[in-house]
């Protein structure tokens, strides 16, 4: 009999290790098309985050920008040439990722968390915290959870997408996490940077480990619920 402990490891590395079979080869032509593609998109993107967090919490510029900032992530990812969903390993058959990956993403905002009650008792790093989610609890709540999460999808469409997919074959994981915290820094938050490289890491694990989107999508989402939902209670 297979103890829980096993099931458990065998779960975590299909989502997170083992990497399914796939071929997703580009033409030389191709891959240096989505490079330039994705090099402009990033410039063009980073400068739009950094614009919307320094706009004041509530005011109606906000909220355009950031739906803007999701668009190009979105129009850049799909503009930079094909992107996969990935599958992987489920009882012998490989499947479209989705319970695990939420299951990691849900498990990842319950670390956050528990970070959060640590974090708001440093002085530091509650400001900046606390300056983030300011924009989390003002204006109407559905409109501010929507964006939340239409930008966690569109930040996998273009990071764990295009750019994890121009990279190439060499230290994709390590290289879109580095990129990606870097874009995000833009902020000026170093705690969106803080978030930005370690759950990063993660998606960019589950990214070279199912081939595709899918995965990072679903955990992003997840993951962006817990923190839009039970962070701003934390530091109010």
């Amino acid at each position: 009999m297979v103890s829980w402990q096993t099931r458990m490891e065998s779960v975590v590395r299909s989502a997170l290790v083992d990497k399914v079979d796939r071929d997703h080869t580009e033409t030389d032509r191709a891959f240096l098309r989505r490079r330039i593609v994705v090099g402009i998109v990033l410039v063009v993107g980073a400068t739009l985050l950094g614009i919307s967090l320094s706009v004041k919490p509530g005011d109606p510029l906000f909220y355009t920008l950031t739906i803007a900032l999701a668009l190009v992530w979105i129009v850049g990812g799909f503009l930079s040439g094909p992107l996969h969903l990935g599958r992987i390993p489920f009882r012998g058959h490989l499947r479209r990722p989705i319970l695990t990956p939420i299951a990691i993403g849900l498990a990842a905002g319950g670390v956050f968390v528990v970070g959060a009650l640590i974090v708001r008792e440093i002085p530091p790093l509650r400001d900046f915290t606390a300056n983030v989610l300011d924009h989390a609890r003002v204006g109407p709540l559905a409109l501010i959870v929507f964006i939340t999460l239409f930008n966690g999808l569109a930040e996998e469409i273009f990071f764990r997408g295009a750019l994890f997919a121009a990279i190439g074959r060499g230290r994709p994981v390590l290289i879109s996490t580095i990129i990606y915290t870097i874009a995000t820094l833009a902020t000026g938050n170093p705690m969106l940077g803080f978030a930005a490289i370690t759950l990063g890491f993660v998606l960019g694990l589950e990214r070279r480990a199912s081939g595709g989107i899918l995965a990072p999508i679903l955990t992003h989402v997840s993951w962006s619920t817990v923190m839009v939902f039970a962070m701003p209670p934390l530091f109010a």
